[in-house]
């Protein structure tokens, strides 16, 4: 019996841009390598000139500004050399709902329609290497011990998205799992609902809350980028995504300016309403999280706050998290009177709370020790 072997070409992607208006983004930079499954068999980086400008906060995060880009191919002289190299490709990215739209969009502006199958690392590894802490690209790459520089960089990013990739191949012989998720249909388009939404989201730090038609919570994220990651659930083919955008009649957005009182916030909507979509905590993240101690009995934790001069306070009782909440002045501090006027007691103790505040003390936060009578 005669076997066939079939070859699978593979692209891995990685497009930053300029920021904005959904649809309305420029490219910035591009990075594509193909991959054949075992080798790197062709290359492309370059500088992208958007003809427009960058974000300020595009800017801070890349580290791409307009000057570096002003003398950068524009897309249409890069477009062919695009074309080629992906051509009988899958394209891979990480959220790759994003790169193709991006791509999609850029083409469709020159009047050519550019298709290609794409696969999702986010979605793969989630997969194939379930249970993980986080799924974002830097965490997730560093917890499997996978080198990466240059993040937030095409080439960087493209390159740690191949290393995870070259992974993630190698936990199944025959690919199974990576037929199921490729993707040939058109994704990543937005309804005009989901853009009206969409634009009136910052992309700021805080928690969402997704609502079906009864007013229940049906879904719940924390973000330090709200309108990336709302618009990544609203492009994604899982089976959660589909389910959310389906069910979801309400979206209420909270502001929390510190990515440490999103998460504690999204542990106490988890831990009261148990919306159906989220994954709960396993038995064995709760008790590592019931192991944990403080590096103090009594004292607070400060963080950075909504706006300028604001501060959110995490204030730990007898080892536990007692409450939490945001202060303006210093003397508030030493106050115990106003810090419980100030601060909201937390009635639910889910011991997830424990792992997120220990995990940050290995951040630049500020301690406060003090003396609780």
């Amino acid at each position: 019996m005669a076997v066939e072997i079939i070859n699978m070409k593979y692209a891995i992607l990685d497009i930053e841009t300029t920021g904005g208006k959904y649809n309305e983004e420029g490219i910035t930079e591009v990075a594509i390598y193909q991959f054949d499954g075992n080798q790197i068999t062709d290359q492309f980086i370059s500088l992208v000139n958007p003809e427009k400008s960058i974000q300020a906060f595009v800017v801070k995060l890349t580290g791409i500004t307009d000057k570096m880009v002003i003398g950068a191919p524009k897309f249409h002289e890069i477009a062919k050399r695009i074309i080629e190299i992906t051509e009988d490709c899958i394209l891979i990215a990480h959220n790759a709902q994003f790169d193709y739209r991006i791509l999609k969009t850029q083409y469709s502006r020159l009047g050519y329609e550019y298709q290609r199958k794409t696969l999702c690392t986010v979605d793969l590894s989630k997969k194939l290497i379930p249970d993980m802490e986080s799924y974002s690209l830097g965490k997730l790459v560093r917890a499997l011990g996978i080198p990466v520089s240059d993040r937030h960089r095409a080439n960087g990013d493209a390159l740690a998205t191949l290393k995870l990739f070259k992974l993630l191949l190698s936990k199944e012989a025959d690919h199974q799992t990576i037929s199921e998720l490729t993707r040939s249909e058109n994704t990543g388009i937005l309804t005009h609902k989901q853009v009206d939404l969409l634009d009136q989201i910052p992309n700021e730090t805080g928690l969402v809350s997704f609502l079906d038609k009864e007013d229940q919570v049906i879904y719940v994220l924390a973000s330090d980028q709200l309108k990336k990651d709302i618009t990544q659930l609203f492009t994604k083919q899982s089976s959660v995504a589909k389910s959310v955008n389906k069910k979801m009649r309400q979206v209420k957005v909270t502001l929390t300016g510190s990515l440490l009182m999103a998460q504690m916030k999204y542990q106490l909507t988890l831990t009261k309403f148990r919306p159906k979509y989220n994954r709960m905590p396993t038995k064995k993240s709760l008790q590592t999280s019931i192991d944990m101690n403080y590096p103090f009995q009594d004292g607070l934790m400060i963080d950075k706050g909504r706006n300028e001069g604001e501060k959110s306070v995490y204030r730990i009782k007898s080892n536990q998290l007692h409450s939490l909440g945001y202060i303006e002045l210093n003397y508030q501090i030493n106050n115990e009177a106003i810090l419980d006027q100030l601060l909201n007691t937390v009635k639910e103790n889910n011991p997830l709370k424990k792992t997120l505040l220990s995990s940050h003390l290995k951040k630049p936060l500020k301690l406060h020790s003090l003396e609780v009578k």
